[in-house]
């Protein structure tokens, strides 16, 4: 067993006995969920808001300036993994409700996109002479 795996056990023997007894009644059945805190279900989902986070601070970009591929991989990946994550086992909600709001966040910003491109008919054109 690596040393890594030892630690993370010892940090969540420790969790046991600070962190159990002092919660509410209604979230010690989270603590000890499959999908719980002491398990990659939670952590990998609580790390994936930096992707919601990021769209968000994209909203704050030019239209103009924002990857349709980019915002189209996000709403993809966020659609299909919010339904697969309602039909794996353990069910996992809070990794299912990341997935939502990057499906979100990349539909805003493809909104945007087709909103500006839609107002500015001859957007290609700007987009040429600007490389150029």
């Amino acid at each position: 067993m690596g040393p890594h795996r030892l630690l993370y056990q010892a940090l969540c023997k420790a969790g046991d006995k600070l962190v159990y007894p002092v919660l509410p009644a209604f979230a010690k059945p989270a603590w000890n969920h499959a999908a719980g805190p002491k398990t990659v279900f939670f952590w990998a989902p609580t790390i994936k808001w930096a992707l919601v986070g990021a769209g968000l601070a994209d909203l704050a970009r030019p239209a103009d300036k924002l990857s349709v591929y980019q915002n189209s991989a996000l709403f993809a990946t966020g659609a299909i993994w919010t339904r697969y994550c309602l039909v794996i086992t353990p069910v996992n909600y809070y990794l299912s409700s990341v997935n939502f709001f990057v499906m979100c966040t990349g539909l805003a910003q493809l909104c945007r996109v087709a909103h500006y491109r839609y107002q500015n008919p001859d957007w290609e054109t700007k987009e040429i002479m600007e490389t150029h």
